[in-house]
């Protein structure tokens, strides 16, 4: 088979320099290439890890017993015995007076945080979380943007060894409770607002009645960030004032936990009911990240992380995570094109002198669309465009060549908030191939499998993990016998991971995804469930039922259209259109309003009531009926037709 020829190939000196290449001199792998590097790592997963630990001079407070002490899916036994703290190793590998975090946000201003001031914020905001009753396994809330308080009160609370989430506040306070909720936590951190295109928007209402949908709270911490004064109400906590949290003089001590203890919960989508709370290890996160900030994007001390994102997206836990390498990162508050200045991130990336810039396709193809042009920006710093939230179009990495560089090297990934990291991407020493992910990620025995559970390659299959992860969930949260967890992923191919992507993993290697085989939205790498969206629009009177898909298109687009079935007398008409479209913006996110809202006549069902998601979106892609559905298995087989018949239309006028 010819292989085809690469977009970029990597640049000797580059390779022979960086730290993929230290580890594997490290590990004995010297001269070995990315395959054989890859292979090792997922045939020799003990001595893969161990590696990995040695390394990056994980320091435990006890040792280990072993690397993997019992390998199953799910369940894997990772390093049992040692004790250890992510916090500890996010604080300990930046000097004092070295950046740990700049602070951006859309109108181009800015401030630095450094090591010592890090240090000295999270030990006092640790402090405070003690006084409040704070300790192992409570767990702390963050209704927040992305900016330091944010990981600073991350930080916090995992060097206490409780339990951290976050959501962005552009999540109604509903949508936020629906998460938090499951929780119970002790506090609740929120900012009085965040910047988007040019608006202030006050969250200070929110936060109340968010406050008042969680019972448990002790507590909560206010934080000043876009300078709305936080008015005297009665909140149903005590009230504590971020200021007065953050500038006590405390020593920081963080505290040893085993590997396996619970450093946070991040929440799906919700596509189906509440969403789920997936728990995440502080060793497994820890290991996971160093390897993939560390050896795939050659992160470590003089670079600089850039990478959009809102807190509850899980690049956000990366970004915090920059710091493991010691690496700076950049958090950033506001749209990534804002009106006013649609480069700003470009101009930022410049400013700052960036070395890792992260983004999405959309956003990198909205560039090309609108004729923006990064290079008239200074961007001699950027060796790594990051790209991940969907697939990356081939039509995207010429334009990146010619408007950011061709010194950069153009990096697709894709992975997922399951495993709070990535299944496939590239690294300093792997070609690139225009629209496919370079390879699969050390550590991650990916495969393509067909419906009978057999590998793969040149054609579409599902992507399954064969061997456990250390970033593999704990548990998901209120799931005491792990049936929901297991149902999630092991139940197609028992003792294999399905993730819900469709890939294919080419003859060199590389791997093609060709979107999501299940039904969350996925906007510009914002997910949301479509649950949250069905809830908001259900609630309108007019409204009987809805049906949102996310659709990716070939040509790099997303098509996100909203099916409505109007009660009796209702009309659709611009009037409730627009109510439709506010109470998706207030009630579920601004970011998933809908592309075009249509009336249909029904929404198809199984014979036990779920919506058919996942087989209209693969009909409005033109699936042929018969390889989505089973129409015997649908409560209205007509209906069927009637969407295959839309989807044709809308190829159609897209054509």
């Amino acid at each position: 088979m010819t292989v085809p020829s690469p977009f970029t190939t990597p640049d000797p000196q580059a390779v022979a320099d960086s730290n993929i290449m230290d580890f594997a001199r490290h590990a004995g792998m010297a001269g070995s290439d990315y395959a054989a590097l890859h292979r090792w790592s997922v045939t020799d997963l003990e001595g893969f890890w161990g590696a990995v630990w040695e390394y990056f001079d994980i320091d435990a407070d006890t040792a280990y017993e072993r690397v993997l002490a019992e390998e199953r899916m799910p369940g894997a036994r990772w390093f049992p015995g040692a004790t250890l703290n992510y916090a500890h190793h996010a604080l300990r590998n930046l000097a004092d007076d070295d950046v740990a975090i700049i602070a951006l946000d859309e109108t181009g201003s800015c401030y630095e945080v450094t090591a010592s001031r890090l240090r000295a914020q999270v030990a006092s905001v640790a402090a405070t979380l003690r006084d409040l009753g704070v300790g192992e396994g409570d767990r702390v809330v963050g209704y927040l943007p992305n900016t330091p308080h944010a990981i600073v009160a991350f930080l916090a609370t995992a060097s206490l060894g409780a339990v951290w989430s976050v959501c962005g506040q552009d999540y109604a306070p509903k949508a936020a409770a629906d998460r938090f909720a499951q929780l119970e936590p002790t506090v609740l951190i929120a900012a009085d607002g965040y910047l988007f295109n040019g608006t202030t928007h006050d969250r200070r209402d929110a936060t109340l009645e968010l406050a008042g949908q969680l019972p448990t709270l002790k507590a909560t911490l206010l934080v000043d960030h876009v300078g709305l004064p936080w008015p005297s109400r009665t909140y149903p906590s005590l009230v504590v004032p971020w200021e007065d949290a953050s500038t006590r003089s405390e020593e920081l001590t963080c505290a040893p936990v085993p590997f396996d203890h619970p450093l946070w919960v991040v929440f799906s989508s919700g596509t189906t009911g509440l969403p789920k709370g997936i728990v995440h290890g502080h060793g497994g996160v820890l290991l996971e990240h160093l390897k993939t900030l560390g050896l795939h994007s050659d992160l470590g001390p003089g670079e600089r992380l850039l990478w959009y994102t809102t807190t509850h997206w899980m690049m956000w836990n990366l970004v915090a995570s920059t710091l493991l390498t010691g690496a700076t990162t950049c958090t950033y508050d506001g749209s990534p094109a804002p009106l006013a200045q649609p480069d700003i991130l470009w101009k930022l990336a410049a400013r700052h002198r960036v070395t890792v810039f992260g983004t999405s396709p959309q956003y990198l193809l909205g560039m090309a669309k609108f004729g923006i042009d990064p290079s008239v920006h200074d961007l001699s710093s950027i060796r790594v465009v990051g790209c991940t939230g969907s697939a990356l179009p081939a039509s995207a990495y010429p334009w990146v060549r010619e408007h950011v560089g061709a010194h950069v090297l153009l990096a697709s990934i894709s992975g997922g908030t399951d495993v709070v990291s990535a299944f496939a991407g590239s690294a300093p020493n792997t070609p690139s191939w225009a629209g496919e992910l370079s390879a699969p990620h050390l550590g991650v025995a990916l495969a393509a499998y067909d419906g009978e559970g057999i590998p793969v390659v040149g054609q579409v299959g599902e992507l399954v993990v064969t061997r456990p992860m250390p970033s593999m969930p704990l548990y998901f949260w209120n799931d005491a016998d792990g049936t929901r967890y297991r149902d999630a992923y092991f139940s197609f191919y028992p003792g294999v991971w399905r993730h819900g992507d469709w890939i294919t993993v080419t003859g060199h290697g590389s791997v093609i995804v060709h979107g999501r085989s299940d039904s969350t939205l996925n906007r510009n790498g914002v997910r949301l469930g479509s649950a949250d969206i069905h809830d908001v629009d259900e609630r309108l009177p007019e409204i009987a039922e809805a049906l949102v898909i996310g659709a990716e298109e070939p040509d790099g687009g997303y098509w996100m259209p909203l099916f409505v079935v109007l009660a009796a007398g209702a009309e659709l008409n611009d009037t409730l259109r627009d109510r439709i479209r506010a109470a998706i913006r207030s009630g579920a996110s601004p970011r998933h309003v809908p592309d075009e809202i249509l009336e249909v006549p029904g929404i198809p069902h199984t014979r036990t009531g779920k919506k058919l998601e996942v087989p209209v979106k693969r009909i409005l892609q033109g699936a042929p009926v018969e390889q989505v559905v089973n129409l015997a298995a649908v409560d209205a087989p007509h209906l069927i037709d009637y969407y295959a018949r839309l989807g044709a239309e809308h190829q159609d006028r897209s054509a």
